[in-house]
């Protein structure tokens, strides 16, 4: 039975994909070419065929399989769960968590579910001690909490790597950061907490206000140029 309905779920994937939610039918159209649009729209992204179209240089690795169980009036239920990190190495990364009969749906619904769960990720150098310039790491601390575990992530000169332990260098690597520092509190051995807590510490970066940049004063600019006469685009 599990394999029958593995084999229609193919069958599904290989369709053409006809977009359902606003946001797909406009990536589809071509409206929205780029994923930073998608983001700048604030609008959840439904469809993992969208991350498809605009990431399609994504990789993805497990970083945990187990076995689960519950009890049910027939007995006792197993199924399989799968936690895959999914990134581009490049300022994008997800973590999707799927469950099934058997390991290989398991996974197969973990890398759908990362892809809804697509991230963007502030690289800089944040370092006192580098001051490089350059996108190799983060451009400042950050914290994040999963249940009873939180994490602290700490930009790092050139040079020095990741370090970390083995799940969370996994997941920093995936979203391009190539130096920093990590450090955990609490209970340490849950992989999907730890996960979860590093991906909600690299998503607050894109919850702090910034002032405007040069680059969006250029832009604001290019767009009050552009605009007909009598309509101007203030700038601050």
């Amino acid at each position: 039975m599990a394999y029958e309905r593995r084999e229609r779920r193919e069958e599904r994937q290989q369709k053409e994909w006809v977009p359902r939610t606003e946001l797909g039918k406009k990536v589809a159209s071509g409206e929205i070419a780029s994923i930073d649009k998608v983001f700048e729209s604030g609008k959840k992204i439904l469809e993992h065929q969208i991350i498809d179209a605009l990431l399609p240089d994504l990789k993805d690795e497990v970083v945990e399989r187990k076995s689960t169980q519950r009890m049910t009036a027939s007995g006792r239920k197993q199924r399989m769960r799968a936690v895959v990190v999914m990134g581009n190495r490049n300022g994008y990364v997800g973590v999707g968590v799927g469950k099934a009969p058997d390991t290989r749906m398991a996974i197969e619904e973990a890398i759908v579910d990362a892809k809804k769960h697509i991230i963007r990720v502030n690289l800089g150098c944040g370092s006192w001690e580098c001051g490089c310039g350059t996108s190799h790491s983060l451009r400042q601390k950050v914290t994040g909490k999963s249940g009873t575990t939180e994490v602290i992530i700490k930009p790092a000169p050139r040079g020095v790597g990741i370090v970390a332990g083995k799940t969370a260098r996994k997941v920093l690597e995936m979203a391009g950061v190539k130096d920093a520092w990590f450090f955990t509190k609490g209970r340490t051995r849950n992989i999907l907490n730890t996960v979860l807590a590093i991906m909600n510490a690299l998503e607050s970066m894109n919850r702090i206000k910034r002032g405007i940049t040069p680059e969006l004063r250029a832009e604001a600019a290019a767009e009050g140029a552009a605009a007909p006469s009598g309509e101007q685009v203030q700038t601050a």
